[in-house]
């Protein structure tokens, strides 16, 4: 069983080193290399190897989700941030403070994101649907596409 839970620490800590995981997505990564036939012993010899990585500060879900925030918050908005911190199986107070930060900067960042994909005003509302279509897709709130096009619109 020693040998099982030392190939488990060295599956994660190789995750680990490629980017930052948070603890319930190396579970479910994990759980597919165990080969025990009973799932709760399975999840049990993984949920002890993270726990002892992290207690040597390996595993952190703090970090991942200030991992996303920095990797995410220049180029999506708070609704791609909320989904990808989700997706990692975060807690939702921390997905919820990490959102407080991006919504601070999210009208800027939207107004960047457009201005390096477009860079000048829409004249037909065909393409200023397209435009919005782009922000949306990249997670940013309606009201945030609307100031940044308004606010183009106004300046144009």
């Amino acid at each position: 069983m020693a040998f099982g839970q030392l190939s488990l620490k060295g599956r994660a800590l190789r995750l680990l080193s490629q980017r930052e995981h948070s603890r319930s997505e190396l579970v479910r990564k994990l759980c597919r290399h165990v080969s025990v036939e009973d799932l709760s012993a399975a999840r049990e010899q993984v949920e002890q190897a993270i726990g002892e990585l992290a207690e040597h500060g390996f595993v952190s879900d703090e970090r991942t989700a200030d991992s996303v925030f920095r990797t995410q918050s220049q180029r999506f908005g708070v609704t791609k941030i909320r989904q990808t911190l989700q997706a990692k199986g975060l807690d939702p107070d921390l997905i919820a403070a990490t959102l407080a930060k991006a919504k601070t900067t999210e009208l800027e960042c939207a107004r960047q994101v457009w201005q390096r994909k477009f860079g000048q005003t829409a004249s037909q509302a065909k393409e200023r649907a397209r435009q919005q279509r782009f922000l949306a897709g990249r997670g940013f709130s309606a009201e945030t596409i609307r100031r940044v096009i308004a606010d183009d619109c106004d300046s144009g």
